[in-house]
């Protein structure tokens, strides 16, 4: 199978990119890299602003690089879980080539065919490892649209946000519930809407302005710790970039030094079930959480979208530690592959 840069280079209609950003550079990072020229930028209606430029193109919108060009090859330059973006991308795909190219959030390996030829076997065997029919297509599938960009696959592959907790997760009233990158609350709820009770919640945030809204937004939750910290492999001070937002991470230019600690280290009942989404750092929260996994085999939910490598990186190393766990993949809607997930049961 060819991949996306092969296709592309070899491609007749005009290329030109669907949004700007930091994921548009990256995208014409690897373009330029490849020797692929492109043609425009456009942006969804009612982003358009007067003499916007973005890498010497104006600004425009879709009807007039049609009018322009005819047919045309969009490369998808952003990520989005809203349903009327994912609307939108279906109805462009149906008029002109539509892709969304997988680069890395973080590392810089590029998800390309000769990466996953040399890592075949690797990617074979965690397929073979997996509990059930769905998380296999969903790793097919997650590996397929990586190599190509076509979307279809994850249309084809996602569930209901529902389905973990009716299918496999089986969550009981006595949880203690770890949350590292709660963001603002939001799986902490998640987790409230699959239990009628709960031992303890533990929620972890990093970022200073995204941590004063999670404490709001679960002021009134009985049996609560919060924690304003990074999670990293040693509890130790580090660097950490405070963007405000879901982008906030470990390298950056808002560098503040902040707390950084080990799962194995948070003192608290005995931790049940774990959700780590901590933007690339899913490799550091295992190495932390060691003695955590081992002795107590809590439940995981963990992201596997960060960094080309977490597709295999991320079950390898759990499975080092406790090989008993059954491991499910789920992906949901999002574009890209931005809302993909392995659990650990």
């Amino acid at each position: 199978m060819d991949d996306l840069w092969t296709n592309l280079s070899k491609t007749d209609s005009p290329i030109v990119l669907y949004g700007m950003g930091n994921g548009a550079d990256k995208i014409i990072r690897v373009l330029e890299e490849k020797g692929i020229a492109f043609n425009g930028v456009f942006s969804s209606d009612g982003f358009q602003k007067s003499g916007k430029t973005f890498h010497g193109f104006d600004v425009t919108t879709l009807s007039e690089l049609e009018k322009k060009y005819g047919s045309l090859t969009v490369l998808m330059c952003f990520g989005s879980q809203r349903k009327e973006v994912i609307e939108n991308v279906k109805q462009i795909k149906s008029k002109h080539s539509f892709f969304a190219p997988d680069v890395p959030v973080y590392g810089n390996i590029l998800f390309d065919a000769d990466y996953y030829s040399e890592n075949k076997n690797r990617f074979d065997y965690v397929c073979s490892l997996l509990a059930d029919d769905i998380s296999k297509k969903t790793f097919e599938n997650t590996v397929k649209y990586k190599l190509t960009g076509n979307v279809d696959y994850l249309f084809e592959c996602e569930v209901e946000q529902t389905n973990p907790y009716d299918s496999f997760l089986n969550l009981n009233d006595n949880e203690t519930f770890l949350d590292l990158g709660a963001y603002r609350g939001d799986t902490v709820f998640e987790f409230l809407q699959n239990v009628r009770d709960y031992n303890e919640i533990i929620a972890v945030e990093p970022d200073i302005k995204t941590f004063a809204k999670l404490e709001k937004n679960l002021s009134e939750l009985k049996r609560t710790t919060l924690i304003n910290a990074a999670v990293s492999s040693v509890s130790k001070k580090g660097m950490f970039c405070m963007n405000g937002s879901r982008g906030s991470n470990y390298s950056g230019k808002r560098l503040k030094e902040i707390d950084y600690i080990a799962v194995d280290n948070i003192i608290s009942s005995p931790i049940t079930y774990i959700k780590a989404d901590v933007e690339g750092a899913e490799l550091d929260f295992i190495m932390g959480a060691k003695k955590t996994i081992s002795k107590l085999k809590p439940k995981m939910q963990i992201a596997c979208y960060h960094r080309s490598e977490d597709l295999f990186t991320i079950p390898e190393a759990v499975l080092n530690i406790r090989d008993d766990y059954k491991v499910y993949m789920r992906h949901f809607s999002s574009l890209p592959a931005w809302d993909t997930i392995y659990y650990f049961v």
